[in-house]
């Protein structure tokens, strides 16, 4: 099976609380997480998943205190030799919108999308306010149902319940499979001494619950989706 490397580009940074990521668990302790676009490398295409946030502001301090390289989408991807015209496929993990607001700078990309997620985007509920109808307007949209091979070593895993149409990315590399993890989570959200955590934030808590364990037991590599040591590592694997 084709191997790949992925590289954690860190697209801006928000401030939050860690029961956002940790359902019940946390509430009141303050943390920074990284929003990032993975970019995969080891297929003759240039593949992304997730495009992070276009307009962020950062404390400079937070980037030296984490030990995270913290970038503009364009700057990030000319540090791999890229433009955003030369990605050629968009994986989402969902259409939150500090996961795919680069989208249109990636004029020939094909994006690929759960159609549970798709359809909720269109029409979301008034209490999710973080999807915007419109950013996807005139791109090139394949949706996808259910778990999916995308190519050799690239798998998609359906995996709802932070949204209804959350997708995993599972991606054959040297040390294993590596999971990037298709809803809003950190480190803690996999503890080592207990249960899965769903993400604190859902549409459907059980259902978040079940996607949290499936991933955890197929996965050799856990990628959470907002997790500081994956922006410190660099890459998956580790070199």
């Amino acid at each position: 099976m084709k191997e790949y490397v992925i590289y954690p580009l860190v697209i801006g940074a928000n401030e939050t609380d860690q029961g956002i990521m940790t359902y019940l668990r946390g509430y009141g302790k303050r943390i920074w997480i990284p929003i990032y676009a993975f970019l995969i490398k080891g297929a003759k295409e240039v593949i992304l998943v997730d495009t992070g946030l276009e307009q962020f502001v950062v404390p400079e301090h937070v980037g030296r205190e984490y030990g995270l390289k913290i970038q503009e989408f364009e700057e990030a991807l000319g540090d791999h030799g890229l433009r955003p015209e030369d990605v050629d496929i968009i994986i989402h993990t969902h259409l939150h919108n500090d996961h795919c607001e680069n989208d249109p700078k990636c004029t020939g990309a094909k994006i690929i999308v759960q159609k549970a997620e798709y359809d909720f985007f269109l029409n979301p509920h008034p209490l999710d306010h973080r999807y915007y109808s419109d950013i996807l307007d005139g791109l090139n949209v394949e949706l996808v149902e259910g778990d999916v091979n995308l190519m050799d070593g690239i798998d998609l895993i359906f995996s709802p319940g932070h949204t209804p149409g959350g997708q995993s990315v599972a991606v054959n590399t040297a040390g294993g499979k590596a999971i990037i993890t298709g809803f809003c989570c950190n480190g803690l959200n996999f503890p080592a001494d207990g249960p899965s955590v769903p993400s604190g934030v859902h549409t459907d808590a059980l259902a978040a619950y079940d996607s949290a364990k499936k991933i955890r037991e197929m996965a050799d590599i856990i990628v959470p989706l907002h997790e500081i040591a994956v922006g410190k590592a660099g890459r998956i694997p580790a070199a």
